[in-house]
C-alpha cells in the first residue's frame, strides 16, 4: 500500500513540473527547435516498363538504393536509366566504376549525354560531358570509393560543384578493403568491417541527410550488389541470395530491387538467328522490389532488357521493338528473312556455406 501511496504522489509531482516547463524554450535555448523538416520525396523516373512491372516511379532521390542479382541480370540496365533520367533533370551523374564491365556504347545507345573526342583521323580519343567518371585506375578499395564520394561532398558543400549529385557505384563485392589489400588475402570479414565502418558510419548518413529542407542539394547512392547463393541450412531448408561485402548496406537502404532468381540468373534469351549467325538482343528476367522502405510498395514482375533499356515483357512492345531494329540487326546477319528463337538459360551457380573469396 506504501509502494502505491509513493507511485503515485511521484506521478503528481512529475506532472506539477511538466506543467510549469516552458519545453519550447528549452528546444529553442538548445538549438533544437530548428531543421527537423524533410523534403517532399522526388523520384528519378526511370522507363515505363519499370513502372509498369514494379508500380514504382523508379529511384527514390536522397536515399540509398540497392541493385542485387546475379551477373547480367538488369542491375546496369537499371543504373544507366537512372543516370540518362538524371541528365534530364540536371542533377550530376557520378560512376564509380570498380567492376571495370563499363561500355561507353552501350551508355550512349541507352540515351546517356555524351561527347566523343575524337582526333584528326577520327578515332576516339575519350568521352566527356554532363558526368563523372572514375575507375580502377584511382579506386583500388573500399576505402578509396568512400573517400571519393566524401571528397565531392565536401565540394559541394564549399559551393564548388553547385549539382545534386547522383552516385553509381558498379559493384560492392568487386574491391577489397585496404587491409585486404596490404595482407594480399580477400579476407570477407575485414571487406564487411570496411563497408560498415566507411559507409554505414559516415558515407550513408551524408547522402541521407540532404534530404532535409536545411541541406540546399539533393544526393542519392545507387549501388549495384554483387551477390552469393547460400546453401540450405537444412534439408527442408531453401538457398538465400546473399549480398557481397556483407549486409551494412542492405541495412542502410530504403529501397532494394533483385534482379533474376536465388540459384540462378533465371532469364531466357531472345535472338535473331540465319545462316549460324545471331543477335542477341533482348532478355526476360525476373525483378523483384525486396525493400521499400519509402511508400511501402514490393512487387515481383517479369520484364525485358534489351541493349536500349527495359520494354515490357508484352508481345506488341517485342514486336515493336523488332520493327524498330530490324535493319541494324540485318547488317550483321546478312539479310531479314532471320528467326526468332527464345531459349531458357540456366547458369550452374554453385552454393555455399560462407561467402566465397
Amino acid at each position: 500500500m506504501a509502494k502505491r501511496k509513493s507511485k503515485s504522489l511521484s506521478a503528481a509531482v512529475s506532472k506539477e513540473i511538466q506543467s510549469k516547463f516552458d519545453l519550447a524554450s528549452f528546444k529553442n535555448k538548445k538549438g533544437l527547435d530548428k531543421n527537423v523538416k524533410f523534403k517532399d520525396q522526388e523520384w528519378l523516373p526511370l522507363s515505363k516498363a519499370f513502372q509498369d512491372v514494379t508500380s514504382i516511379p523508379g529511384v527514390p532521390m536522397g536515399h540509398i538504393v540497392l541493385l542485387r542479382g546475379h551477373s547480367d541480370t538488369g542491375k546496369t540496365t537499371a543504373m544507366i536509366e537512372a543516370a540518362v533520367s538524371a541528365q534530364k533533370r540536371r542533377i550530376l551523374p557520378v560512376f564509380i566504376i570498380t567492376e571495370m564491365k563499363w561500355n561507353w556504347e552501350h551508355a550512349i545507345q541507352m540515351g546517356l549525354d555524351i561527347n566523343i573526342q575524337r582526333d584528326d583521323a577520327g578515332e576516339i580519343t575519350d568521352y566527356d560531358g554532363n558526368f563523372i567518371y572514375v575507375d580502377r585506375e584511382t579506386i583500388h578499395s573500399i576505402e578509396d570509393v568512400a573517400g571519393f564520394i566524401l571528397d565531392l561532398l565536401d565540394e559541394q558543400k564549399k559551393g564548388n560543384l553547385p549539382y545534386d549529385l547522383l552516385f553509381l557505384w558498379d559493384s560492392i563485392g568487386s574491391v577489397p578493403c585496404e587491409m585486404s589489400i596490404k595482407s594480399n588475402k580477400n579476407n570477407n570479414e575485414w571487406n564487411a568491417g570496411a563497408m560498415s565502418t566507411q559507409f554505414g558510419n559516415s558515407v550513408n548518413q551524408r547522402i541521407t541527410l540532404s534530404r532535409k529542407e536545411s541541406s540546399p542539394f539533393t544526393n542519392t547512392l545507387v549501388c549495384i550488389n554483387k551477390v552469393w547463393t547460400a546453401k540450405a541450412e537444412s534439408p527442408m531448408g531453401k538457398p538465400k541470395l546473399m549480398n557481397k561485402g556483407g549486409f551494412a548496406m542492405w541495412f542502410d537502404s530504403t529501397f532494394v530491387v533483385t534482379f533474376g532468381n536465388i540459384s540462378n540468373a533465371g532469364t531466357s534469351k531472345i535472338k535473331a538467328i540465319k545462316d549460324g549467325k545471331q543477335v542477341e538482343f533482348a532478355k526476360r528476367v525476373n525483378v523483384q522490389v525486396d525493400k521499400n522502405h519509402i511508400n511501402g510498395v514490393t512487387t515481383r514482375g517479369r520484364i525485358v532488357m534489351t541493349p536500349h533499356g527495359f520494354i515490357n515483357d508484352d508481345e506488341k512492345e517485342l514486336k515493336q521493338y523488332k520493327s524498330d531494329n530490324v535493319a541494324d540487326w540485318a547488317k550483321v546477319l546478312g539479310g531479314e528473312d532471320f528467326d526468332i528463337v527464345e531459349e531458357n538459360y540456366i547458369e550452374n551457380i554453385s552454393h555455399f556455406e560462407q561467402e566465397p573469396e
